[in-house]
Parts: C-alpha cells; sequence; structure tokens
C-alpha cells in the first residue's frame, strides 16, 4: 500500500524525525522539511521512557545505541525544596523487566543526532520554511520561504506550538500563556558529583520547581530546568538570563540546588506556552502531530515522547490500514491517541506528575505495538 505514496512532513524535531524514520522503514517515499539552515546540538536535556525506547527500537535498534551513551537512572526522586526529605522514590531502571526497555536521560542535541543517522541524508531539506500549501484532493503542493515548491500525497505536520499547517486548517490563534517561564543551565557532571547530586530528581515547592539529571553515561554534563511564575511579554521563543535571576527564584531552596545554580556559566529562560485540545487533527490530506496538535508544558517530561508515540501510531495507521480512504485512516490515528495525549497533557498541565509515591507503569509501560487499530 505505500509504494510511491509520497509524504511530506514539515518539521525536523523529534516527532517529525521519527515519523521520517519510520515510514521510510513502511516503505513511503518521505520528504522532511525544517526551516532551520542545518542542525545544531541544542543545550537542553530531555527524558525518554520505556514507552519510547520501544517504539525507537524499530528504528535499526536505536535504543541500544541510545542505551550505550544515556545516563540511566534507576529511580525518579522528589524532594521538597527547602529541606531537601524525600517525598517520593519512583523505580525506573530498578523495574526495567517491568516496563520492558530503559528509562534515559540524554542531551537533546545527541538524541537529535542519533535519530537523524537512522533517516537517508538525502531525504531531508534543511533551510525550508512552510509558508504555504494547497490540497487539491489529489495531492498537496508546498511553497517555501526559499522560493522552491513541492508536491506530496501527505502532508504531515510536525511544526511545533506554532504550527503554519495547524494555523491554516484551524485558523490563526495566539498560543496560551501559562504565566510560567523555565530557567535552563547545563553544568559540569563533577560540580553535581561534589554537591551529592541525585541521579534524577524533582525538587518542589508549592509554586515552582527545579528538575536535575545527568546528561550521559560518563555523568560528565548536569542538566538543570525549572518551572516557576513569572511575566513574559517578549515574542522571543527563549531569552538570555542570568545566575543571579535563577538563583534569585530559588533563594529558599536547599543548599545543594543553590550550589547547582552557582556553577551554571550560561543560562536561558524560555516562556512555558500550552494550547486548549483540537476536536481532530487532521483535514483532507493534511494530518498533524506532536505539539501541532497537543502541546502541553513540559512537566511530564511527555512532551516530546507523545509526538514520537504520534509517529508511530500515524506510521501504523497509514502502513496497516491503507492510504485508499484517508479520511477513515487519519479518524483511526486521532482515535487512538486522544484519550492518551489529552490525559498527558491534562497531568503535565497541572503539574503533579510524580510529586508524590504513584505507579507510573500506565505511562512508562505502555506499547502503541500492542494497541488494536479500528477504522
Amino acid at each position: 500500500m505505500s509504494g510511491g505514496v509520497r509524504v511530506g512532513i514539515v518539521g525536523a524535531g523529534l516527532g517529525g524525525v521519527a515519523a521520517a524514520g519510520l515510514l521510510q522503514r513502511k516503505g513511503f517515499d518521505v520528504t522532511l522539511y525544517d526551516q532551520a539552515p542545518g542542525f545544531s546540538r541544542l543545550g537542553a536535556g530531555i527524558q525518554f521512557g520505556p514507552n519510547v525506547l520501544k517504539i525507537l527500537a524499530h528504528l535499526d535498534g536505536l535504543d541500544k545505541k541510545l542505551e550505550e551513551i544515556s545516563c540511566l537512572p534507576d529511580y525518579w526522586v522528589s524532594r521538597n525544596g527547602t529541606d531537601g526529605s524525600v517525598l517520593a522514590k519512583i523505580p525506573l531502571n530498578a523495574e526495567r523487566e517491568r516496563y520492558g526497555a530503559p528509562y534515559i536521560t540524554i542531551h537533546r542535541g545527541d538524541l537529535h543526532q542519533a535519530m537523524l543517522d537512522c533517516i537517508e541524508p538525502d531525504r531531508i531539506k534543511w533551510g525550508h520554511k512552510l509558508v504555504d500549501f494547497t490540497d487539491n484532493g489529489k495531492t498537496v503542493s508546498l511553497e517555501f520561504e526559499n522560493g522552491s515548491t513541492d508536491s506530496v500525497d501527505i502532508l504531515v505536520a510536525a511544526d511545533g506550538i506554532n504550527s503554519r499547517v495547524r494555523e491554516k486548517i484551524f485558523g490563526l490563534e495566539e498560543a496560551l500563556y501559562t504565566g510560567w517561564i523555565a530557567h535552563r543551565a547545563i553544568i559540569p557532571g563533577a560540580a553535581a558529583k561534589a554537591l551529592g547530586a541525585d541521579v534524577n530528581a524533582k525538587w518542589w515547592t508549592a509554586d515552582r520547581h527545579i528538575v536535575c539529571y545527568y546528561l550521559d553515561r560518563k555523568e560528565e554534563e548536569f542538566y538543570l530546568v525549572t518551572g516557576e511564575p513569572a511575566e513574559w511579554t517578549s515574542r522571543a521563543g527563549q531569552l538570555p538570563s542570568t545566575r543571579e535571576e535563577f538563583k534569585a527564584a530559588f533563594a529558599d531552596y536547599h543548599p545543594m540546588v543553590q550550589g547547582y545554580i552557582d556553577a551554571a556559566e550560561t543560562v536561558t529562560k524560555w516562556p512555558l506556552k500550552t494550547r486548549e485540545p483540537l476536536s481532530k487533527w487532521h483535514e483532507g490530506r493534511v494530518v498533524l502531530l506532536g505539539d501541532s496538535c497537543h502541546p502541553m508544558k513540559p512537566h511530564m517530561a511527555q512532551g516530546a515522547a507523545m509526538a514520537v508515540e504520534d509517529a508511530a501510531v500515524l506510521t501504523r495507521c497509514l502502513s496497516e490500514l491503507g492510504v485508499a480512504d484517508l479520511d477513515a485512516t487519519f479518524e483511526a490515528y486521532y482515535g487512538a491517541r486522544k484519550e492518551r495525549a489529552t490525559k498527558v497533557q491534562s497531568i503535565s498541565n497541572a503539574n503533579t506528575w510524580l510529586r508524590q509515591p504513584e505507579d507510573p507503569y500506565w505511562c512508562y509501560g505502555d506499547n502503541v505495538y500492542d494497541l488494536k487499530l479500528t477504522s
């Protein structure tokens, strides 16, 4: 069913790259477009649970390659931000056999590069910012800011919270600022070790938190990322910050956290935004995934994970249900993903995940390849 079907994917983030790799392996003729001039190793960390590693195993064993370079925390630890007391200690890799795959923490750039390596390089078109598209019922014609054009049979929007595709289908609507920002920094792993850092922990108080974890197997880099209330008036998606501003926001936190911030050289901050859930994720020959249809605050560390899950389920729907009736295939995709993505979006936005002892198996233990598809 896939032979000769051209699929264009807009957005080479983790969801778009996953979709490209998975669809390519099912025989689709895939092209991946991104507005960036090329790949860059962005300075941020990411956590991927067993639910995602089970999918990445379908990209020529990428799960094993990532396990070799990632940090593998045995537990998630939640601590009281002021006195450091343990609120919850949740098994991760300590129960790997139960979950069926590892839980990893890694530099986002290293993960992104490893995923890009699973795609034929000539299928990626950098410097292609989509400005318009037209669905004539048989094909979708694409227009890019650089003046180039292309035509595909199916268009997949993986272009994030400010999706141009979403905007054209559902209308222009500003993303909702949540009233929270996030500071982030990477410090030397040696500095974290000297302070007695947990491998993976989240420190909480009533109105803010800081998440801290290693980014590599050798534990040479240690990541700090926060959630805190603040005003944001800039149109920028990210701004430089300072160690002083970072520290002021966590002035009442435990000395270990203060030590982490003291070790930070470069600090940035960005606004946390979201959108209301959509009642549909497709129109005609165009379909959405990831933040283009269900953006969320990052407080479950599942935003990118949901995008990769979307990519896997969309691939299954297109390859198993076929492309003859795209409306039915896309409805099956939406039906398979809507409830789970909305649940994760809701919990993530509420910022309650793993603050107290709970069993996260429903999230991490999930396997999209066990899902029964219905058209």
